[in-house]
């Protein structure tokens, strides 16, 4: 694909050298064949026509301190945003729970978020205010992990089955394990409720009721240092925070979530349904410039840059070694294990970015199954009202873009167990360990 810089489009396109043209006698047939000739590859491309125009341009991201952040922030560093007339800013939140406010009460436009949340925000659930959103964007597939408390090192490594005995002894003991997650319905929460169901240890219903260890909600920055004074005996968290607390000698990767579901979905840009509603060339436009800012993303010398940018301060504020070597697919588990990771976080390959409906449907199958959810969800339509792949595809062809298709085909994770699309209901209630509501 074809990439500009701003001042490259600049040079050949600016306002000044249209009025040039036009003061020097074009034609009114003259300045149409202009037009053509320039195309329609960006919104600066064609800035003097308003129906390109994004409704909203000035937006304000929000940003949790998670490496998968990076989509957004090098499309505001690097101009591409600016490129599709998006005047950006980028906000970082406290923590996910934050972030969705920020989102519903307008202060942010648009936002890095976990796949589930707009999920729950639209249905209303797991205390969430009903507020419907829409995801027309994936950021980011593979990179987060499930880090252990050091004292468990050659004693547990990646199969969950291994933490029973433990889990045991503590319930029996009046002391359950805890472990923490980002958000509830989000996506760590459920790669932990996976991975320990899969070893026969039940994490209980929505608020860990009747479950064989203790749940908490803590922000991704925060891991560590709670890890550090021995508030939890595991979590699950995006990178580079999984890094970090190996680099501090605090914990290792039992798994990566990855090794749980290859090329499974993570974060989005989610912005909300009546702001999409409203100013759907904006959202269009927002998308085009994480497109090439994916592209970017996924040259692999370019990773080295993305870190020095996206480590800052007003960033994710950690160390850039910390987080480049799994970024690399250079994956050191903390625990003897060290393999060359082939799904290691990738932006933009394999059809990265496309809004599945599948896996909105996978997520409600885990709200099903942890009675998040009474009785049967409305699998179809939930999924089509958020997973906007009708604003993707349109944004795409606007560019010229050929991405890969909505995809049907089951899923097959860590445990053995196929997820069907088709079929998203027997899933959820068909799980040896769940606790079902209504």
């Amino acid at each position: 694909m074809h990439h500009q810089t701003p001042s490259s489009t600049a040079g050949r396109s600016s306002p000044l050298n249209r009025r040039e043209f036009i003061s020097r006698g074009a034609t009114l047939a003259g300045t149409a064949a202009l037009w053509a000739a320039l195309g329609n590859k960006s919104w600066a491309a064609t800035a003097g026509s308003v129906s390109d125009a994004p409704e909203a341009p000035d937006i304000n991201f929000g940003m949790i301190a998670l490496t998968d952040c990076s989509p957004i922030v090098i499309a505001h560093e690097k101009g591409f945003f600016k490129k599709y007339g998006i005047n950006s800013t980028v906000t970082k939140g406290a923590n996910w729970a934050a972030i969705r406010d920020n989102l519903s009460t307008g202060s942010i436009q648009a936002t890095h978020m976990l796949i589930g949340m707009p999920l729950a925000s639209t249905m209303g659930l797991a205390g969430s205010p009903k507020k419907p959103m829409v995801a027309p964007w994936l950021l980011n597939r593979n990179g987060q992990a499930i880090t252990l408390k050091a004292e468990w090192k050659g004693k547990v490594g990646a199969d969950p089955k291994a933490l029973k005995p433990y889990a045991d002894q503590a319930k029996k003991l009046g002391e359950p394990l805890t472990f923490a997650q980002t958000f509830p319905p989000g996506t760590h929460a459920m790669w932990l409720r996976y991975y320990l169901a899969a070893g026969g240890i039940n994490p209980g219903g929505p608020n860990g009721e009747g479950g064989d260890v203790t749940l908490i909600t803590v922000p991704p920055p925060q891991m560590v240092a709670n890890m550090k004074i021995g508030k939890m005996d595991g979590f699950c968290v995006g990178e580079p925070w999984n890094a970090r607390s190996i680099a501090d000698g605090i914990g290792f990767t039992s798994v990566t979530t990855q090794d749980i579901w290859k090329d499974h979905p993570e974060k989005v840009c989610a912005f909300t349904e009546e702001f999409a509603l409203k100013n759907p060339k904006t959202v269009k436009a927002v998308l085009k410039a994480l497109h090439e800012a994916s592209v970017w993303l996924d040259v692999m010398e370019n990773r080295v840059e993305q870190c020095d940018i996206v480590s800052k301060a007003t960033y994710i504020n950690c160390q850039k070694e910390v987080i480049l070597g799994r970024l690399q697919g250079k994956l050191d588990y903390g625990d003897g294990r060290k393999v060359d990771d082939q799904f290691y976080m990738h932006f933009s390959k394999r059809n990265c970015n496309y809004p599945q409906a599948k896996y909105a449907k996978w997520f409600l199958s885990q709200y099903r199954r942890w009675g998040m959810v009474t009785g049967t969800p409305d699998y179809e339509g939930v999924a089509k009202r958020v997973m906007r792949a009708d604003l993707y595809e349109e944004a795409m062809k606007e560019i010229g873009y050929a991405h890969g298709g909505a995809d049907t085909t089951p899923e097959t994770l860590f445990d053995g167990a196929t997820f069907d699309p088709a079929n998203p209901e027997a899933y959820a209630t068909g799980a040896a360990v769940k606790n079902l509501k209504g």
